[in-house]
């Protein structure tokens, strides 16, 4: 691994892990010794980073060159952290992971006054009815709909009729208890709303539609918005 991509992951668990950070933890996340870790805790000083501890006593990360300062209101800050604790209850393992970063990176931007805001909100989040587990294709239609990718999928209608479809995804939408995927399907020739839980099969094609996804994808919900306000 190359010793700039170790370094930013060795960041990375400095930011997400429970601080003080022991050395031996550091090195199994990292994926190196603990001779190669001291000198990685080093270098990030050199460059900067304000990192208290020694060998023995476990390391925290106090101040980090790498982001820049932030500052929230403590409502702000609840906010975020309720969001990213949304999607931690929703998301996919990706999403989750990257959820928990994210949090620790904004964290460590933070004065300590909000930091402790932070760390301790007052607002928590905890559903009594768990969602159902995010299907397992969920991390390939989002990584499908960023590259405008075209996705083979099979698919079980509303009528319990297996269909096999090509569709060209725009977005995914988290409803409370059902995924659903914005795609223009080629074999209706019209935007369709899949559920994820009904497909059984998602194969990512060499078909891409790009860069014509932002269009479509405001043109479904145009068309959606109209459907709503239409008199019963």
């Amino acid at each position: 691994m190359p010793r700039s991509d170790r370094l930013f992951r060795l960041l990375t668990a400095l930011r997400a892990l429970p601080q003080p950070v022991t050395a031996a933890r550091l090195a199994d996340e990292t994926g190196v010794s603990p001779r190669t870790l001291y000198r990685d805790i080093d270098a990030l000083r050199a460059g900067g980073a304000l990192i208290d501890g020694a060998a023995g006593f476990g390391y925290t990360l106090t101040e980090d060159p790498a982001l820049p300062p932030q500052m929230f209101t403590r409502l702000e800050v609840e906010a975020l952290v309720l969001g990213l604790a949304e999607v931690r209850l929703a998301g996919d393992p990706a999403l989750t992971r990257a959820s928990d970063a994210a949090l620790a990176k904004i964290i460590a931007t933070l004065p300590e006054r909000v930091q402790r805001q932070a760390i301790h909100t007052a607002q928590q989040v905890y559903r009594f009815e768990g969602r159902p587990p995010a299907p397992p294709h969920l991390a390939v239609i989002r990584e499908a709909c960023w590259d405008e990718r075209a996705l083979d999928i099979d698919y079980r209608d509303r009528y319990d009729t297996q269909t096999r479809r090509r569709i060209w995804p725009l977005s995914v939408v988290f409803l409370d208890r059902t995924l659903m995927c914005l795609a223009f399907c080629t074999l209706r020739q019209d935007f369709r709303r899949f559920n994820l839980g009904a497909m059984s099969a998602v194969t990512p094609t060499d078909i891409f539609f790009r860069p014509r996804r932002v269009a479509m994808l405001r043109e479904f919900v145009k068309q959606l918005k109209e459907a709503t306000r239409k008199p019963a």
